[in-house]
Protein backbone atom coordinates (compact mmCIF):
# COMPACT_ATOMS: atom_id res chain seq x y z
CA UNK A 1 0.00 0.00 0.00
CA UNK A 2 2.84 2.40 0.82
CA UNK A 3 4.56 1.70 -2.50
CA UNK A 4 1.42 2.61 -4.42
CA UNK A 5 0.98 5.82 -2.42
CA UNK A 6 4.62 6.81 -2.93
CA UNK A 7 4.34 6.14 -6.68
CA UNK A 8 1.22 8.31 -6.97
CA UNK A 9 2.78 11.11 -4.92
CA UNK A 10 5.92 10.93 -7.08
CA UNK A 11 3.89 11.20 -10.29
CA UNK A 12 1.85 14.13 -8.98
CA UNK A 13 4.97 15.94 -7.78
CA UNK A 14 6.52 15.81 -11.26
CA UNK A 15 3.70 17.76 -12.92
CA UNK A 16 4.47 21.50 -13.12
CA UNK A 17 1.69 23.98 -12.36
CA UNK A 18 -0.54 24.43 -15.39
CA UNK A 19 -1.66 28.05 -14.87
CA UNK A 20 1.38 30.19 -14.29
CA UNK A 21 0.28 33.39 -16.05
CA UNK A 22 0.81 36.87 -14.62
CA UNK A 23 -2.56 36.80 -12.75
CA UNK A 24 -2.11 33.35 -11.22
CA UNK A 25 -2.47 33.43 -7.43
CA UNK A 26 -3.83 36.97 -7.17
CA UNK A 27 -7.13 37.55 -5.44
CA UNK A 28 -9.78 39.51 -7.26
CA UNK A 29 -11.92 42.31 -5.80
CA UNK A 30 -14.86 39.92 -6.12
CA UNK A 31 -13.25 37.65 -3.51
CA UNK A 32 -12.93 40.59 -1.13
CA UNK A 33 -16.60 41.43 -1.70
CA UNK A 34 -17.62 37.84 -0.87
CA UNK A 35 -15.58 37.88 2.36
CA UNK A 36 -17.02 41.25 3.42
CA UNK A 37 -20.58 40.06 2.72
CA UNK A 38 -19.99 36.90 4.77
CA UNK A 39 -18.65 38.96 7.67
CA UNK A 40 -21.62 41.34 7.52
CA UNK A 41 -24.04 38.40 7.44
CA UNK A 42 -22.30 36.73 10.41
CA UNK A 43 -22.39 39.98 12.39
CA UNK A 44 -26.11 40.37 11.63
CA UNK A 45 -26.91 36.82 12.72
CA UNK A 46 -24.98 37.16 16.00
CA UNK A 47 -26.64 40.53 16.72
CA UNK A 48 -30.10 39.08 16.06
CA UNK A 49 -29.40 36.01 18.20
CA UNK A 50 -28.29 38.20 21.11
CA UNK A 51 -31.50 40.26 20.86
CA UNK A 52 -33.62 37.10 21.01
CA UNK A 53 -31.61 35.62 23.90
CA UNK A 54 -32.12 38.78 25.96
CA UNK A 55 -35.89 38.26 25.70
CA UNK A 56 -35.70 34.82 27.32
CA UNK A 57 -36.37 34.50 31.04
CA UNK A 58 -33.48 33.73 33.39
CA UNK A 59 -35.09 30.41 34.31
CA UNK A 60 -37.92 28.36 32.84
CA UNK A 61 -38.94 26.97 36.24
CA UNK A 62 -42.25 28.01 37.76
CA UNK A 63 -41.84 30.68 40.49
CA UNK A 64 -43.23 28.46 43.29
CA UNK A 65 -41.60 25.24 42.13
CA UNK A 66 -38.78 23.82 44.26
CA UNK A 67 -36.13 21.48 42.84
CA UNK A 68 -36.35 17.86 43.96
CA UNK A 69 -34.14 16.99 46.92
CA UNK A 70 -34.04 13.27 46.08
CA UNK A 71 -30.94 11.53 44.90
CA UNK A 72 -32.63 10.54 41.64
CA UNK A 73 -31.86 6.85 42.12
CA UNK A 74 -34.95 5.03 40.88
CA UNK A 75 -33.43 1.61 41.51
CA UNK A 76 -34.07 1.87 45.28
CA UNK A 77 -37.81 2.55 44.70
CA UNK A 78 -38.43 -0.59 42.65
CA UNK A 79 -39.86 -3.68 44.16
CA UNK A 80 -37.51 -6.66 44.21
CA UNK A 81 -38.36 -9.40 41.79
Amino acid sequence: MNDVALTIIGLLAQDPPRQTGPDFGKASPFGLLVIVLLLVGTFGLVWSMNRHLRKLPKSFDEPGEQPDEQSGDDESKREPG
